[in-house]
C-alpha cells in the first residue's frame, strides 16, 4: 500500500471521540445529503476512517443499496466497524485508494470525506475512482480549506510549532489543511478522467465542550502525535496544555467555539 500518515495505536479512538463531533459530523451529514443513495446502488466509501460518514450514508441508504467501506488504515477501520454494529448492507475492506482492489465499473457512486489530501498520488487515486465507477457514476469528496479558514487547528498548529526552536512538526499545515487550491483540485479531477468538476466551499460552526478537548483531538488524535514523538517528545501534555490555553483565550474554554470551512467536490463523467 502507498505510504500515508499512520493512524494507529491510541490515535483512532482519540480521533473519533474528540475530532468526530468537533469537525467531522456536520460534514458527514452534508456528504450523505449530496450523495442521495438510490435503490439497488453499489456505493464505495474511500478513507472511511472510524466510519463517521459511513453512519450517515447508511442512514440515508435504501434497504436494497450496498456500501463497501474502505480505508488504508485497518486500525481506523476496525474502530469504526466496532461502533457501527451489524448491518447486512455494509462490507468492510482495507484498501489503498491509489490501487483499488475492485473490478472496473463496480460502483454507482463514491464518497470520500477528508481523504484525498492524504493520497500520495492524487491523479492516480482519481483515475482509480474513475475506473471503478460505472458510466454516469458520481464521486463526491471533501477536503479542508486552508488553516486561515479553520481557526481551531490553526491555533493548535501555531502553538505547537512555536514550542520548537527548529524543525517543528507541520502535519496539520502540510497534510489535512494543505491541499485547498481550487485550480489544482480541478486539474487533478480532470486529469483523473472525469469531465465534470463542481467545487463549493461549505462552512459550519466548530464547537468542543472544552478547549482541552479540541487540543487533545488535534494533538493526540492525528499523526501530529507521531511528529512529536519523532522529535523526542515522550509526553504530549505540555503541548496540549499550551494549545488549550491559547484556544480558551481566543474562542472560550467551556465551550470552545469557532468556525470551520471545507471544500466539497462533485465529480462525474458522461462515459
Amino acid at each position: 500500500m502507498s505510504q500515508q500518515p499512520a493512524f494507529s495505536g491510541s490515535v483512532p479512538k482519540t480521533y473519533h471521540n474528540f475530532l468526530g463531533p468537533l469537525i467531522f459530523s456536520d460534514y458527514a451529514r452534508d456528504i450523505a445529503g449530496r450523495l442521495k443513495p438510490r435503490e439497488n446502488e453499489q456505493i464505495l466509501e474511500l478513507a472511511a476512517g472510524t466510519c463517521i460518514v459511513t453512519k450517515e450514508i447508511a442512514r440515508a441508504m435504501p434497504a436494497s443499496a450496498r456500501l463497501t467501506v474502505t480505508d488504508i488504515s485497518e486500525p481506523m477501520l476496525n474502530v469504526g466497524k466496532g461502533l457501527m454494529g451489524d448491518d447486512h448492507r455494509l462490507t468492510y475492506q482495507p484498501a489503498d485508494a491509489c490501487n483499488l482492489p475492485f473490478p472496473d465499473r463496480s460502483f454507482d457512486a463514491i464518497a470520500c470525506q477528508y481523504g484525498v489530501m492524504f493520497f500520495p498520488d492524487k491523479v492516480k487515486a482519481m483515475q482509480e475512482a474513475r475506473r471503478v465507477l460505472k458510466p454516469g457514476g458520481r464521486y463526491i469528496f471533501s477536503v479542508w480549506d486552508s488553516l486561515e479558514h479553520n481557526p481551531i487547528p490553526r491555533i493548535v498548529q501555531e502553538t505547537v510549532a512555536g514550542m520548537f526552536t527548529e524543525n517543528p512538526p507541520m502535519f496539520l499545515a502540510k497534510m489535512p489543511y494543505g491541499w485547498f487550491d481550487h485550480a489544482e483540485i480541478q486539474r487533478v479531477v480532470l486529469a483523473g478522467g472525469f469531465t465534470r468538476c463542481e467545487i463549493e466551499t461549505v462552512g459550519f460552526p466548530s464547537v468542543a465542550p472544552k478547549a482541552e478537548d479540541a487540543a487533545r483531538g488535534f494533538i493526540e488524535g492525528t499523526p501530529l502525535l507521531a511528529g512529536l514523538m519523532e522529535r523526542g517528545v515522550t509526553d504530549p501534555t505540555p503541548y496540549r496544555e499550551a494549545a488549550s490555553r491559547k484556544l480558551a483565550e481566543r474562542y472560550g474554554d467551556r465551550p470552545c467555539s469557532a468556525t470551520m470551512r471545507a471544500i466539497v467536490v462533485s465529480a462525474g463523467s458522461v462515459g
